[in-house]
């Protein structure tokens, strides 16, 4: 019932984000009562789980908030410049529900939740250094592998120059101190690599079913939406990373993952090592698309040789007795090796690197 994944969905926000999941449980129970909420996801009552209503609910509102359409309801919104007041938020959201049904029951159907976490970025720049340096030993190489690196489900795309974010750590800043985008990343431990190496990335590509423009205002407030309202901390990442990607635009392909990596994984190049990765985008794939893929990297990997070596790098959540939790996965191909780098967040920051085998 679809009033059950609104309560799941504001449930998944508590202590992360009071706003979204009070506004969340009350529209839960406006679908209960058939109050205006009933009319904006009309057409969306037998929606999956994987689908995230609740969350494309939120979006749709936030982007009302964002384009200056509910001034009411924008006092209570951090993210331009409101302060929440929790008890009187539903009372606030009604008249901009009502005025506005309708553009937001088609946005809520026309779209699918698109978070592209630059946050992301961090666990990646770490895996990347791992399975650069790891590849080179297993090949007998003393300079780490260049990275092709292709990513599905990539959105914007602004997880695609993890080589032109700075990390700052206690005492240094890795890789680019003066990129427009500066992560705290919150490890906790180090990445089993030398991290004194740069990472050299030779290529890049990216491929979504729906992918953002993020070099049009369109695309920018669509990603924006996304980002609860009042997480200030990611927010100002998100505003720095949409600057990065300006300077350095890499266009995302629309596509089906498994077709578009059929066609990327077709060639090898001679000394570089080609990783496969994605982020938080497991679960909304269909079954038969995840077999697909399953099929198309293993005959890539049965392929991959010391000088054109293959890796799948992922963070994903996986289920714990009670939960989920985000881990960074690492497999090599030819030299067999495969990692549980560690677990964090779902947003990618904090961090923790603890390394063990991946079963």
């Amino acid at each position: 019932m679809l009033a059950e994944l609104f309560t799941a969905a504001a449930n998944a926000c508590r202590d992360r984000s009071p706003l979204t999941q009070r506004l969340l449980d009350d529209a839960a129970e406006d679908l209960r009562q058939g109050g205006v909420t009933s009319r904006i996801m009309a057409g969306s009552e037998r929606d999956r789980e994987g689908t995230m209503p609740g969350l494309r609910f939120a979006g749709a509102v936030h982007r009302l908030v964002l384009e200056g359409r509910a001034p009411g309801l924008a006092k209570h919104y951090p993210s331009v410049g409101g302060q929440p007041d929790l008890p009187t938020l539903w009372e606030a959201a009604l008249p901009a529900l009502g005025e506005h049904a309708d553009l937001l029951r088609q946005r809520v159907q026309a779209t699918v939740v698109q978070t592209n976490e630059p946050g992301r970025s961090a666990p990646l720049y770490g895996g990347l250094m791992v399975a650069a340096q790891e590849a080179a030993k297993a090949a007998g190489r003393h300079v780490p592998f260049c990275v092709r690196l292709l990513e599905v489900g990539a959105s914007g795309g602004l997880n695609l120059r993890p080589h032109h974010v700075g990390y700052r750590l206690e005492d240094t800043v890795l890789g680019d101190p003066d990129s427009l985008l500066v992560l705290d990343p919150e490890w906790t431990g180090r990445p089993p690599a030398d991290l004194s190496h740069r990472l050299r990335v030779v290529g890049r590509a990216g491929c979504d079913l729906s992918p953002v423009d993020v070099s049009t205002e369109d695309g920018r407030l669509h990603l924006s939406s996304f980002v609860w309202a009042d997480q200030l901390g990611r927010w100002n990442r998100l505003r720095d990373a949409l600057d990065l990607a300006a300077t350095d635009p890499v266009k995302v392909e629309r596509s089906a993952g498994p077709e578009w990596l059929a066609k990327q994984l077709a060639r090898a190049e001679r000394d570089v090592l080609t990783v496969v990765w994605h982020s938080v985008v497991w679960q909304y794939v269909s079954p038969a698309d995840r077999a697909m893929g399953r099929a198309v990297l293993a005959d890539a990997a049965a392929k991959a040789t010391p000088t054109t070596p293959l890796a799948l790098l992922v963070f994903e959540p996986r289920r714990t007795d009670d939960d989920y939790r985000f881990e960074l996965l690492l497999k090599l191909w030819p030299a067999g090796i495969s990692l549980n780098l560690g677990y964090g967040a779902g947003h990618g920051t904090p961090f923790t690197w603890d390394v063990t085998p991946w079963e």
